[in-house]
């Protein structure tokens, strides 16, 4: 292998914005970041849906659109 080619691989702190906090191994140049939407929060691995309405988007959606997936 070629010597002085590959990136620095350090370990870098990650904050989700539920206040979860972990480890990790970056090759960012960061010591620490934050984001959105982790593992602890997704609805995915929760199994809660959480709906963030903007506006009352998803109100103007159900009364446009409701009755039109109804069985």
């Amino acid at each position: 292998m070629k010597t002085d080619i590959h990136p620095n691989y350090h370990e870098l702190s990650v904050t989700c914005s539920c206040g979860n906090q972990f480890k990790t191994q970056s090759t960012m140049t960061k010591d620490a970041f934050s984001i959105e939407v982790c593992s602890n929060c997704h609805p995915f691995y929760t199994g809660k849906q959480k709906i963030v309405d903007t506006a009352g988007r998803v109100d103007k959606f159900n009364q446009k659109f409701g009755g039109f997936f109804k069985r």
